[in-house]
């Protein structure tokens, strides 16, 4: 059975033939399209039902259940070790911005950012420090608190 990957794309202008093609040619077929529009007066019904889906993780493929966004988990992950190292909130958010991670928006990590993410990065740490890969990158860190 063929496996698919699945992108999503945030749209800060019209869609144009260019991008289309550009997409087309990298292999890509379209498969939903959303859409969205000011109202007027009162709160759109869509925002009732919208729900923003945790960080680190995105919308399955199937639109069924939520997987794992390597992306975000990259994120995530060096977060946890820029806090480990007992780093200011500033100074992680100037190491992501180094390492070239965009938020979710698109734009440039600040303090407040990475301190709305810090529940978030409290749910997702278990899972971080069980994995293998978190083994190898754990050797790559300084000595820090749990060896003094």
């Amino acid at each position: 059975m063929a496996k698919h990957e699945h992108t999503r794309d945030l749209m800060r202008g019209p869609i144009t033939s260019d991008y289309l093609e550009l997409r087309l040619q990298g292999g890509w077929r379209p498969v939903a399209v959303e859409w969205e529009r000011e109202v007027e007066g009162g709160q759109a019904r869509s925002e009732r039902l919208r729900e923003e889906v945790p960080f680190g993780l995105r919308v399955a493929g199937d639109c069924l259940h939520l997987e794992e966004n390597p992306a975000e988990m990259e994120i995530l992950t060096s977060m946890m070790e820029l806090m480990i190292q007992d780093i200011s909130l500033a100074r992680v958010a100037e190491e992501l911005n180094r390492k070239g991670f965009p938020t979710r928006e698109g734009g440039t990590w600040t303090a407040a950012n990475v301190f709305r993410l810090l529940p978030r990065l409290i749910d997702v740490a278990p899972n971080i420090f069980t994995g293998q890969q978190w083994e190898v990158r754990r050797k790559r860190l300084a000595p820090v608190l749990w060896n003094s």
